[in-house]
């Protein structure tokens, strides 16, 4: 069982404990010995660690995916903690408690599922409604959507991520779609509810979250059209046209081929959704990262991927979700 979880870390802290080995790679001094760079991981976060001694023989005791009892030192490296492994063995996951390792919304998902089921009950589009009809019928799918994260790291990186992530963007595409004319409102909603629904495949998230096989070979997108199209092939009387706009938010919704686009956004509601996902996106990204620092400073740290500071106002304690 864990007794400390990585969030309280701090250098000169003895650590023997067990932990998910999130990432394993082998590197090479610069006289030519080994030494193994790691990341650990629980509920709390992760740490990067590094072996410098008995490489190949802790190299070999456990994989990427696996838990392990991990023994070592915190120490400091270019100010973060950094934990100096001594030891580490493989543990089944029989003999761990998954709850300690997994992130996971306070929030209830059922309820939060059943918020989602009463927007597309609310659709008029006949095919739309076919379809998820197709996918909330098909139990393993709700059960995977119920529990599956948005992301590895970035944002809504938690177990029952992905719904949070979605339903807030459905809510978000409700109220755009009443305030701009001309919007097909059934088609955004779907497109919000769908367009990470790869997601499902594209993670693995046993004793860490990290892309599957799939996942990196084929990305979230190219698994979600393969879904979607699953599902469409058993609906009569589907319109082309109409499918292939629904489809093209899903290949679109990064915005850019830069950040992984397919196409750019093509239609008023693809540009619409592309917006919509990097608003949620990112306000949960730095609301995370806030609900990380200090409450008793104004300022966060440096957050390294958006590459500022933010301003959060003395005694400022953000909500991380909604």
């Amino acid at each position: 069982m864990k007794t400390k979880f990585i969030a309280t870390f701090v250098p000169g802290d003895i650590v023997d404990d067990v932990f998910a080995l999130a990432e394993k790679t082998m590197l090479q001094k610069k006289d030519g010995n080994p030494y193994l760079n790691i990341v650990l991981a629980d509920r709390s976060g992760r740490i990067k660690g590094v072996v410098w001694d008995n490489v190949q023989a802790i190299a070999s005791a456990a994989g990427a995916g696996d838990f392990v009892r991990v023994s070592g030192n915190v120490s400091e490296y270019r100010g973060t903690p950094q934990l100096v492994v001594k030891s580490m063995a493989a543990l089944s996951a029989d003999d761990v408690n998954a709850e300690d390792f997994l992130p996971a919304t306070e929030l209830d998902v059922d309820q939060l599922f059943e918020r989602v089921l009463k927007l597309t009950h609310s659709f008029t589009t006949p095919w739309l409604n076919r379809l998820f009809e197709a996918f909330w019928q098909d139990e393993a799918f709700v059960a995977a959507f119920k529990t599956a994260p948005a992301a590895k790291r970035m944002h809504h990186a938690y177990l029952g991520g992905l719904l949070v992530h979605c339903l807030s963007m459905a809510v978000l595409a409700d109220k755009v779609a009443a305030h701009y004319n001309g919007l097909d409102r059934d088609l955004l909603i779907a497109g919000a509810i769908l367009h990470d629904v790869g997601k499902l495949r594209e993670f693995d998230y046993t004793a860490a979250i990290d892309y599957s096989d799939e996942g990196r070979l084929l990305s979230h997108i190219v698994i979600g059209l393969e879904m979607i199209d699953q599902k469409l092939q058993h609906i009569p009387d589907v319109p082309r046209d109409q499918a292939n706009l629904l489809k093209h938010m899903i290949v679109s919704h990064h915005g850019e081929p830069a950040f992984g686009a397919l196409e750019p956004p093509k239609t008023v509601e693809a540009v619409v959704l592309h917006y919509i996902d990097d608003l949620d996106s990112k306000i949960n990204a730095v609301r995370e990262f806030m609900a990380k620092e200090d409450p008793s400073q104004s300022w966060t740290s440096y957050h390294r991927i958006l590459g500022r500071h933010f301003y959060m106002g003395a005694g400022h304690a953000p909500r991380n979700e909604d």
